[in-house]
């Protein structure tokens, strides 16, 4: 088979590197290269990005090593029987893009995954070699996030967690029956007790030694994972409810929840149980809710009907639909967790709310100004010169934010 040039496999990898979600670079440690030594940088709580219109991140260079795999997980464009354009780079390679796109200010860092080659260790003994080569021999200072193989030996994850600011290892499905199901090839065990190794020498990292000395930086920016929707009938409680467990268990920063879309070619018969990106969107803000809201995954639950979210209005406003006997709350006297809890209010404007209120009373312009999404909050607060009167308890309250109903065509 011919060789492709180098521009037709960055083309073919960079493609397939869109389904893998996790590439977030917030919380790694900082360094730099204004002394004069190295190349690149990574701020203290992150690497900016930017963003593409569509709202893909475009900041780090996001590539597979290769798509050829020998596994043949029933959900992945790229799994062994999916006929699909393959390529692959070299170690050399992969450094040689990496730096040059940097040095034309084209990205910030490097996010790199695989198919699996041969074998779980050889595959991620390359992506090692390549973060190591950055690192050591380009000195390359800027983020690097590998995803990786929890078959691996675990001596070659500590290695990568040595030379990365981030390391994730996906747990592919919500259950483990789905894994088992549609990825036969991997284990769910091997999965948890790789993430777990993960956490324990992150942790061992902080610890100094008994002569003050701190142990080896690993992996600063933590770990994350990536749960796959959609391909299994799993409901939308229970996907929340295994991601609660992860961030418990496991210390993670972020799971990252990935939209199944059928696959044009798939052989396999994978339940699309409920419309993709719509889902997604849905189950990151509920993830939200329950990381940075207050909310717990009982309250969440009570809003989805059937164990599902509602597509229609965010999870935060179905949860205030539903609870409409706390409502309207009094903006000049509520609570932080109430505020919270108002439909079009964010941890930001809240925060704004309380310093504000100290010194004077809130009028209804003020929380404009402050950045409230007051379309949505109106019905559920009161405050200087405004009250929702019967708006709280009408009927038709949750046909005001609801999209219209669509007529179909006939043809």
């Amino acid at each position: 088979m011919a060789r492709l040039d180098l521009q037709k496999r960055l083309a073919i990898l960079s493609d397939a590197a869109k389904y893998d979600a996790s590439c977030a670079s917030s919380g790694s440690s900082k360094r730099d290269s204004r002394d004069g030594k190295g190349l690149g940088s990574n701020e203290g709580t992150g690497i900016c990005h930017a963003y593409a219109p569509d709202g893909r991140c475009i900041s780090l260079l996001k590539i597979l090593m290769t798509n050829f795999c020998i596994y043949d997980c029933a959900y992945c464009i790229n799994r062994v029987s999916s006929n699909v354009a393959r390529a692959r780079f070299s170690v050399e390679e992969v450094v040689r893009l990496t730096v040059e796109f940097y040095r034309r200010n084209y990205i910030e860092g490097l996010f790199l995954s695989s198919g699996i080659i041969r074998s779980p260790d050889e595959t991620m003994g390359q992506m090692v070699e390549i973060a190591r080569r950055l690192r050591e021999v380009e000195n390359f200072r800027g983020y690097i996030h590998l995803k990786t193989i929890p078959d691996a030996d675990p001596a070659l994850i500590e290695a990568a967690g040595r030379l990365a600011d981030r390391l994730s290892i996906n747990v592919e499905l919500p259950t483990d029956a789905s894994v088992k199901a549609y990825a036969p090839e991997k284990d769910p065990r091997t999965i948890r007790k790789a993430m777990a190794d993960v956490r324990l020498k992150k942790e061992a990292a902080r610890e100094r030694s008994h002569t003050g000395r701190r142990a080896p930086r690993f992996a600063p920016a933590g770990q994350s994972t990536q749960m796959i929707v959609g391909a299994d009938g799993a409901t939308d409680t229970a996907i929340l409810g295994n991601a609660t467990r992860l961030y418990a268990s496991y210390g993670l920063k972020r799971v990252y929840y990935s939209a199944f879309s059928p696959i044009p070619d798939a052989t396999a018969k994978l339940p699309l149980v409920r419309p993709p990106l719509e889902r997604e969107h849905r189950l990151y803000q509920a993830d939200w809710l329950l990381r940075f809201y207050g909310f717990d995954l009982d309250e969440i639950a009570g809003t989805a009907p059937g164990g599902n979210l509602d597509l229609d209005i965010d999870p935060k406003l179905a949860w205030a639909l539903r609870n409409r006997h706390l409502f309207p709350l009094d903006v000049n006297r509520a609570a932080r967790e109430l505020l919270l809890r108002v439909p079009g209010f964010g941890v930001k404007t809240v925060t704004r709310i309380l310093t504000t209120r100290r010194h004077r009373t809130l009028r209804y312009d003020d929380l404009t100004r402050m950045g409230a999404g007051m379309k949505k909050a109106r019905a559920f607060v009161t405050l200087g010169g405004w009250t929702p009167g019967a708006l709280t308890d009408s009927a038709d309250l949750r046909a005001r934010f609801a999209p219209p109903p669509e007529q179909l065509a006939l043809f």
